[in-house]
């Protein structure tokens, strides 16, 4: 990998005019080569005259990109040396009550006895040492980012500065690498070692009763640009080979088959869990491109760098989700050879899928699934909370992700009303649109984004552009209220098109397909993350 693009990978996003301009110093060497004299056109007093004012002008950017960087660690390294000094502090304020910590386990028991102000008391104090166990960590991360700053920026003046040797045929930048930047304040100040060694200290034996172990596996920080082992790369390749199969053998055995299966139930039953599986694709082609690219959605989704799912681990999730879909398709058409109920297939799929992200024990990626969870939880409720990144980045997924919710919608009906559990089944009921369920479940994802965007107005008194995008995205109720008036008539009536619900829908679809345009091309940007706005049009078509 090329240093640019190992800089763009690593850097923290929020700092990132602090780091030094690697590109735009790299350009301008090979403009002043492009564009020097060549000795049939001018003598070599002109050609040296013209590399010594380059040189200066080279060395006078130098020096500011170097006095930058210089005063921003200064003052990030104070901040961090104030911040320590508040959690020295506040963990003294704990250490220093009756009871040491390391002996609350020990006399839990006895506790338990005593007045109920003693056991709020011990409570208190519990949740407060769990604060300063995850505060610790946090602020042992903002020292690995600032550590990583130092190195980053030093590696970039070395290899800007051997660059320019290279291409000027001198050695003027060792120099003044030697000159400048080996005794420059960030790269010589040792201060955030030491505080990288104390909080060490300080979590090992306050806060983990003397087991570094633990406190290492609570503090460490995973390099970002980790290689991905080899077990996990052999998984993806062996899922995603079985997935492909067999999804071949789904589609030859669904044309050809000739067993009597139903046909729509299936469709609407397989779409849901499919979609994620494509979704889980994408995500892991996304985090990939994302890496490859430079941008560092670590940092900007606020995922602890601990713990987070790389673009392999997505895609192995992805294929075997995959290989179960498939399976369970193929025992869907083949019900009858197997003298399994065809309705039982698609009902294990999805609570398998179900158990698999609920699953409350630490394993297969708990604390990722967890992580989803609770920003599901926050899309849910999200007139309530501060909007967050990955708050609105997945309520958009999930505008493109409707007819998910309408199958998940359909399916719980489905096994309600439609399978022979009882002998008056109504097959009718699941696909109706007068009861109103199937609106409101269209209607969330384009709501979830019409409440973040009226929380984010409250929080920041900014009209433009929260107000905007709160309307463009009530434009789906309409949208979905023509729609099902419109179904519901043509239900009673027998008319399809040939009435004014119908006409409606299709006036209130069309601002649909074009207010999604806009946001496509303004998402141009390097640093900037996909975000799907086609979901209002997704919502229009649906009624088709």
């Amino acid at each position: 990998m090329k240093f640019a693009e190992h800089l763009s990978a690593h850097i923290t996003p929020e700092w990132r005019t602090q780091y030094i301009q690697y590109e735009m110093m790299k350009d301008l060497l090979y403009e002043a080569q492009e564009n020097a004299p060549t000795e049939e056109v001018a003598g070599t007093a002109v050609i040296q005259r013209y590399f010594a004012k380059f040189e200066e002008k080279f060395f006078v950017t130098c020096d500011k990109e170097l006095a930058k960087i210089n005063t921003f660690f200064s003052e990030k390294l104070a901040e961090a040396q104030r911040k320590f000094a508040s959690l020295q502090s506040e963990m003294n304020q704990v250490t220093e009550q009756e009871e040491p910590i390391p002996t609350l386990r020990s006399r839990r028991h006895s506790l338990l006895r005593r007045s109920r102000s003693k056991e709020k008391l011990i409570k208190t104090r519990t949740r407060t040492i769990q604060d300063l166990k995850l505060a610790f960590s946090e602020f042992y991360l903002s020292l690995i980012l600032l550590q990583n700053y130092q190195s980053l920026n030093f590696t970039g003046f070395r290899k800007i500065l051997k660059k320019h040797d290279k291409l000027m045929e001198t050695d003027r930048g060792a120099a003044w690498r030697t000159e400048h930047v080996e005794v420059a304040p960030f790269y010589t100040n040792k201060q955030i070692d030491k505080l990288i060694g104390d909080t060490e200290a300080v979590v090992t034996s306050e806060l983990e009763g003397g087991n570094r172990q633990r406190a290492m596996k609570r503090l460490r920080v995973p390099p970002l640009g980790e290689q991905q082992t080899p077990w996990t790369t052999f998984r993806v390749g062996l899922f995603s080979g079985i997935f492909l199969v067999l999804s071949l053998v789904v589609v030859i055995s669904a044309v050809f088959s000739r067993f009597d299966i139903e046909l729509w139930p299936a469709v609407r039953m397989y779409r849901g869990s499919f979609l994620i599986v494509f979704f889980l694709y994408l995500l892991g082609l996304n985090t990939w491109g994302w890496r490859k690219f430079g941008v560092n959605h670590v940092l900007i989704f606020e995922i602890d760098p601990r713990h987070h799912l790389s673009h392999s681990e997505i895609l192995e999730v992805a294929s075997f989700l995959g290989v179960l879909w498939s399976m369970s398709v193929l025992g869907y058409i083949y019900s009858d050879v197997l003298k399994i109920p065809s309705f039982v297939h698609p009902l294990i799929l999805v609570g398998f899928m179900l158990l698999f992200l609920l699953n409350p024990l630490k394993i297969f990626y708990h604390r990722a699934r967890f992580w989803f969870l609770r920003i599901l939880f926050r899309i849910f409720t999200a007139p309530f909370h501060p909007v967050n990144f990955a708050d609105f980045w997945l309520a958009d997924q999930l505008n493109s992700l409707v007819a998910v919710l309408l199958d998940f919608e359909y399916m719980i009906c489905y096994f309600i009303y439609e399978v022979e559990w009882h002998d008056d089944p109504n097959p009718k009921i699941c696909t109706s649109w007068k009861y109103g369920i199937r609106s409101v479940m269209a209607c969330l994802p384009a709501w979830f984004r019409f409440a973040q965007c009226l929380r984010r107005y409250r929080d920041t008194k900014h009209a433009f552009p929260h107000l905007v995008n709160a309307g463009k995205y009530s434009t789906s109720f309409f949208v979905i209220a023509f729609a099902t008036l419109s179904r519901v008539h043509g239900e009673v009536t027998g008319e399809t098109h040939s009435h004014t619900f119908y006409y409606l829908w299709i006036c209130a679809a069309i601002p649909n397909v074009y207010i999604m345009v806009p946001p496509q091309r303004l998402q141009v940007r390097p640093t900037a993350t996909p975000s799907t706005t086609c979901g209002s049009v997704q919502l229009s078509l649906m009624y088709i």
